[in-house]
């Protein structure tokens, strides 16, 4: 195809949508019947209590969330579909911190191959208009980019939780020997948990507070920390709730358990870190071995 039949073709198509979404913003825009007639029957619709309106509705909603909210609904079903897993990513949601559904997580996967396929179309009439392309090529990897950016989400999403682990890891030493310290002056566990979240913080203290709010409002402390445990992906933390629950339960001496899971953590961190240092040796030697002899031996040479 000539540029000029390209240009007709991206004129054409850009006139369209332009046109489309101009007509949806008006519609948008344009107040409904109910929200006009609301203001002078706001008594008897208070009575009979059907007229709720919340921020949701279209009539409040922005035009962009408007326009293509329900097409990117519909594509985070579609991927929903093909993918599945869902037990998994609601999972993996619920480790990483994040306060989303399933489905909102689908949606910004399908904002991410949006954007890997804008990226490659892009190329794809850059590269068609200074030299000849095949159309179906371009078509090609503007759908392996849609894919990449709909799986880099899925992939980013990991690292978060991976991340998020990392970060609970290192408070949680601190974070033991502090409710430990508290539960030996005295305090009872629930006391010594409050003092703890509120001179705290941190990714483990959030999920700290959000045991003590549970225990505030009722909830068994036993049962909290075992929700805790059935929760965290991290074993190390799981043995902390399971331990916790346990010496509450059976009354044995918390401070001694707490104690121990930090020295635990510890070791744990430390056993790490030299696995680390092993792994990494090789790579150490690579700027000795590729940058250091050769400047080396060729000075002595000299």
């Amino acid at each position: 195809m000539t540029p000029a039949t390209w240009g007709v073709l991206l004129g054409a198509t850009t006139g369209l949508g332009l046109l489309l979404v101009g007509r949806r913003v008006l519609a948008i825009r344009r107040p409904q019947l109910a929200l006009r007639v609301l203001p002078y029957v706001r008594d008897a619709s208070m009575v009979a209590g059907t007229a709720r309106f919340p921020a949701g509705e279209p009539g409040t909603r922005s035009a962009v969330a408007g326009v293509f909210g329900p097409v990117l609904r519909s594509a985070a079903d579609t991927v929903e579909r093909v993918l599945g897993g869902a037990r998994s990513v609601e999972r993996r949601l619920q480790r990483a911190g994040l306060e989303r559904t399933v489905h909102d997580f689908r949606v910004e996967q399908v904002q991410w191959g949006l954007i890997g396929f804008a990226v490659a179309a892009a190329y794809g009439v850059l590269r068609a208009l200074s030299a000849d392309s095949s159309p179906v090529g371009s078509l090609l990897i503007c759908a392996i980019a849609f894919v990449g950016g709909v799986l880099g989400r899925d992939t980013w999403l990991t690292s978060q939780v991976r991340a998020r682990e990392r970060r609970i890891l290192a408070e949680f030493p601190t974070l033991a020997e502090l409710l430990a310290l508290s539960v030996a002056a005295g305090e009872g566990p629930v006391a010594a948990l409050g003092r703890v979240v509120q001179r705290s913080g941190g990714e483990l203290s959030r999920d700290l507070a959000v045991v003590l709010a549970a225990i505030r409002t009722g909830e068994p402390v036993g049962a909290a920390f075992d929700r805790m445990a059935a929760t965290t992906g991290l074993p190390l933390v799981s043995r902390f709730a399971q331990g916790v629950a346990i010496a509450v339960e059976r009354g044995t001496p918390l401070a001694d358990v707490l104690h121990h899971q930090a020295g635990d953590v510890r070791e744990a961190g430390r056993r790490e870190l030299i696995e680390v240092a092993a792994r990494r040796e090789v790579l150490m030697m690579v700027p000795v071995v590729f940058l250091v002899l050769p400047v080396r031996t060729r000075t002595i040479w000299e």
